[in-house]
């Protein structure tokens, strides 16, 4: 078992802390930079490497606002009305994925009706290394020491400060969960596939894991005893398996 005692602040310089949190927002945002301008250059997307840099920050806007949205809306409404500063304290941890891909979904809508791109086209492209770096996200989650699992006797529980008990490290299952995502949308991109195909793919494969080890994680707020991201990840698995089954339905 381990005694979890790891410093979430990478580095302090002059007052001023590099966290592990938001490091892992700019390496996510680099790398998918670096991954769609990769995709322009092989004519793959027909954006220009301007529109590139425009769409990349429009989605990164989405992430931030949708994922701090969907913690404070979805999971703690009363702590953030009582401590407003906390909103925009990103680098103390706290973002939502749902709320995090809601935002992005508006925004790649947004930027499809403004420079009228195929909004497939850029979401079959986003979700690889939104997957990688959903997967360093949850490292860094445990790095925190938050969104820890349930109690465990397992050899492999963690003991995190001020919790009772060693718990599941829900956070690398999920994380291990991103890189299998991640592996196999890295595959799938080099095959024959119609528009979405990918996105649909991460959809259900995220719905359907994120569903199974929420039974292995603390939940935090509840709706007719089911926790609040377990019954959105179900929701994405039911819709994405339905969508994912007309599109191989139609090409046959």
């Amino acid at each position: 078992m381990f005694i979890h005692n790891i410093n979430p602040i990478l580095l302090s310089i002059f007052g001023l802390e590099i966290r592990y949190y938001g490091l892992v927002y700019a390496i996510g945002f680099i790398f998918s930079l670096w991954y769609v301008l990769k995709l322009v250059e092989k004519k793959e997307i027909n954006l220009t490497k301007d529109e590139v840099y425009d769409f990349m920050i429009w989605i990164i806007i989405g992430l931030v606002i949708g994922g701090r949205l969907g913690i404070i809306l979805f999971y703690n409404l009363g702590y953030y009305l009582a401590n407003p500063f906390e909103i925009i304290a990103i680098w103390h941890g706290g973002m939502s994925f749902h709320g995090a891909i809601i935002g992005m979904i508006l925004v790649g809508y947004y930027f499809h009706r403004k420079k009228k791109i195929d909004f497939y086209q850029m979401a079959d492209a986003i979700v690889v290394p939104a997957a990688l770096m959903l997967m360093f996200g949850r490292v860094a989650n445990f790095i925190n020491g938050e969104l820890y699992g349930t109690i465990t006797n397992v050899s492999w529980g963690v003991k995190f400060p001020d919790v009772e008990g060693f718990r599941h490290p829900s956070q690398l299952y999920e994380a291990f969960k991103n890189l299998v995502i991640f592996s196999t949308l890295w595959f799938l991109k080099s095959k024959k596939h119609k528009k979405g195909f990918l996105f649909w793919c991460f959809v259900t494969m995220y719905g359907l894991l994120r569903t199974l080890i929420s039974f292995y994680r603390v939940p935090t707020t509840m709706i007719f005893g089911v926790s609040v991201g377990q019954l959105f990840s179900f929701g994405m698995f039911v819709v994405g398996a339905y969508v994912l089954f007309n599109h191989y339905k139609r090409k046959r």
